[in-house]
């Protein structure tokens, strides 16, 4: 069964989520230090702005009197210079100290810098001190000559920054959480579409789970033009795999032709003559056609072993050797009874499992009194083929023996000895083994464990890619 897609470390998903998500947040986050100094930025010039009204306010109410003496002629309107310790004050000072000041300084003085000679309304850069009640305070000064009096005098005002600084924490405050929700958006925006562009690799992986099931045979569908060329060349690699098998069973069976026919003719001749030489010259043959078949067998397999799309099902090729094995014991009216497990697939050629199947029936047909069981079932990825007969059985440490090539330990059985070691031999090839142990039956259980064929799984979709 193929695996869920699903974001993996080490995956591209993953990277380029993660690149993505790491811009994005750099991104935005000079973004977001940008925007708060321009806003703070804009605050503050908006402070100062009215601070210097203010200035140019009180500076047009001033008039020096009589005696060099300087007044307001009209009082500010804001109560917050009249309540003490507001956080907002005023102050006109000489070369002396203050002239003039707002109530709420109480008995205190503002700081006065010095701004040089000022005839024309220079003044200092806004600043922030701590005023009274250890409040942060704003302040402007400008330096005026006012006519009819030959000194210069240092208008200050100074504001409560309180409100201007929460101004600027709750911007900062929204802007914090609006940069983190739009990053956020934009993460799964990433997101979606790094999965949506990487989608032709999850078909081309549904497509090569097709090819291991047996479903299929090579990449179907129409891929993008970055991925086509890799479908193109795992359907060459596919191609190619076939024709290399193809050739290695045209070579092992014109090997096999070319081997047993001169035994053949070897047998018969010995089998004719008379004499030891005859005898000698039979069996050896005979040890030679057993040897050739085992190896044969043997090569075959493990050039078919580790093909895509190898998938045999199990039932067919059990009730194919039941009916031969039924024919061929017809006079001995045994009762051959198959159990095969819904989808028990075997994850190889079939010439191979109903070889090794073939055997184990066949054998468990020779030493059966009345009963033979088959059965399969597939577990945790393996199958597993169990055949039983009612037969007298083997001793524990014979078991180990009868898996050798050409090892029999009764010759009235008809046979040549290697059924068990071929068996043996292909599961090997296939990663498999072959297990004996008591039937409940009373004779001989034969388990034999392969890899399951993968569940068929669906091929591509003729979607066209992105």
């Amino acid at each position: 069964m193929r695996p869920k897609s699903r974001m993996r470390p080490r995956s591209l998903a993953v990277r380029l989520v993660l690149g993505a998500g790491l811009w994005i947040a750099a991104a935005l986050a000079a973004g977001g230090y940008l925007l708060s100094a321009l806003f703070t930025d804009s605050v503050e010039r908006g402070f100062d702005s009215r601070l210097n009204v203010m200035i140019e306010a009180f500076v047009a109410v001033s008039e020096v009197g009589p005696g060099n003496t300087l007044r307001l002629t009209q009082t500010p309107p804001s109560s917050r210079f009249r309540q003490p310790f507001s956080g907002w004050y005023w102050q006109i000072a000489d070369a002396n100290g203050p002239v003039l000041r707002s109530r709420s300084l109480w008995d205190q003085a503002l700081e006065t810098r010095d701004a040089g000679t000022a005839g024309g309304g220079e003044g200092t850069a806004p600043f922030e001190i701590t005023g009274p009640g250890r409040r942060t305070i704003r302040v402007l000064q400008r330096t005026i000559s006012l006519p009819g009096s030959d000194q210069t005098y240092i208008y200050t005002i100074a504001g409560d920054i309180a409100a201007m600084d929460a101004d600027i924490a709750a911007f900062n405050a929204a802007l914090s959480w609006s940069l983190a929700a739009l990053g956020l958006v934009l993460v799964i925006a990433v997101f979606v579409q790094v999965r949506y562009g990487l989608r032709p690799l999850a078909r081309i992986e549904a497509a090569l789970g097709a090819i291991r099931s047996g479903s299929a045979h090579r990449l179907e569908g129409e891929f993008p033009s970055e991925i086509n060329p890799l479908a193109t060349e795992i359907n060459a690699l596919l191609e190619q795999n076939a024709a290399v098998l193809k050739r290695a069973r045209t070579h092992v069976g014109n090997l096999a032709h070319a081997l047993k026919t001169p035994l053949a003719v070897l047998g018969n001749e010995a089998a004719r003559a008379e004499g030891p030489l005859a005898e000698t010259a039979a069996r050896q043959a005979a040890v030679m056609q057993r040897h050739v078949d085992h190896h044969l067998s043997r090569a075959r397999t493990a050039a078919a072993r580790n093909v895509l799309g190898a998938r045999t099902e199990v039932m067919p090729a059990a009730e194919s050797l039941l009916r031969t094995l039924e024919r061929i014991h017809a006079e001995r009216r045994l009762d051959i009874a198959l159990d095969i497990g819904s989808g028990a697939a075997f994850g190889g050629e079939r010439q191979d499992l109903e070889e090794m199947l073939g055997n184990l029936m066949d054998n468990a047909c020779k030493w059966a009194k009345a009963e033979v069981r088959v059965g399969a079932a597939v577990k945790d990825g393996l199958l597993r083929l169990c055949v039983e007969d009612d037969g007298p059985g083997l001793a524990e440490e014979a078991r180990e023996a009868v898996l050798n090539p050409g090892e029999r330990l009764d010759e009235s059985v008809p046979g040549a000895g290697l059924g068990l070691a071929i068996v043996r031999d292909i599961a090997d090839l296939y990663g498999g083994a072959i297990t004996l142990e008591d039937s409940d039956l009373g004779g001989l259980r034969a388990t034999l464990t392969l890899p399951a064929a993968s569940a068929a799984a669906s091929g591509p979709s003729g979607a066209k890619g992105a």
